[in-house]
């Protein structure tokens, strides 16, 4: 059923012709007859009868009309949605890493959700880059700056990154390193003066997180990863002279948007906090 054709139903019942209800409409009066006939065969229903030069509603007509009348509620109700939320309306589809989701942001999203009841957040997960170019998101965090794209970038930060390995352990430790694909970060750089043989290969930041816990191995992780092990002193940590940058991409159509420029905002927020803590 076509909406605007429905609503011609309760204007002639409210109106009682075709040409109140065209004059209430702005249609042009065959144009109503036109539509209601045409709703009738599609129901199989006779919804109004002639009576004394007025329309008057059938059985038919008054139980297709409270089922109008309830579209009609909750259309006014649609429109109401923006005014009664405070600030931009919106719903915003971030991909990042998961390490980068669950570490920097997922724990910073709950004030920020809470400040603006209007927008939602879909948080994309994985270690794949999203193509851009087929809108599968919004807003992107890369911790490689991109060679080109249809897209607006801007540098969010750096990161410090952290040589670990164990004080004392029987033997060489296990080197964890990251996959081939990865050889030009700095991590990888670094890892490549060690001149020893990787163990483990990953790019999964916990998994080498995890081994490095466990005091038998070395490896290099990223700041928002590593409070813990900082602290234990069963660890050697050495901060490495060269940073990891992270980067911002936004599809061009919203950099003006309201909703998407509080949200960017709300990104460069968490990666300052994470600096700074």
């Amino acid at each position: 059923m076509n909406w605007d054709d429905l609503r011609i139903i309760a204007a002639v019942r409210d109106e009682g012709t075709y040409a109140g209800a065209s004059a209430r409409l702005r249609i042009d009066e065959t144009t109503v007859g036109r539509r209601l006939s045409r709703i009738e065969r599609a129901l199989g229903l006779r919804l109004f009868e002639a009576a004394d030069g007025v329309r008057r509603p059938t059985r038919s007509c008054e139980a297709v009309l409270a089922h109008v009348e309830a579209m009609a509620a909750h259309a006014a109700e649609i429109g109401r949605v923006g005014a009664s939320l405070a600030g931009p309306v919106g719903r915003l589809r971030i991909a990042s890493t998961n390490t980068v989701a669950e570490e920097v942001l997922s724990p910073r999203a709950n004030d920020f959700l809470r400040a603006n009841p209007g927008l939602t957040l879909q948080f994309l997960t994985s270690s794949d880059n999203v193509r851009f170019s087929r809108w599968e998101a919004d807003l992107a965090i890369r911790l490689r700056k991109p060679d080109k794209g249809d897209f607006a970038i801007s540098k969010l930060g750096d990161i410090r990154i952290y040589y670990f390995e164990p004080v004392t352990t029987e033997g060489e430790p296990m080197l964890c390193a990251y996959p081939d694909e990865l050889g030009a970060i700095p991590e990888m750089q670094f890892l490549r003066t060690k001149q020893a043989r990787a163990r483990c290969v990953t790019d999964n930041v916990r998994v080498i997180r995890n081994l490095i816990r466990a005091h038998q191995a070395a490896g290099v992780l990223p700041e928002y990863v590593c409070a813990d092990l900082l602290v234990d002193r069963r660890l050697r940590a050495t901060l490495l002279p060269k940073r990891r940058d992270v980067w911002l991409l936004v599809q061009n159509h919203l950099k003006r948007d309201a909703a998407t420029r509080v949200t960017i905002d709300w990104v460069r927020a968490c990666f300052q906090d994470m600096s700074r803590s």
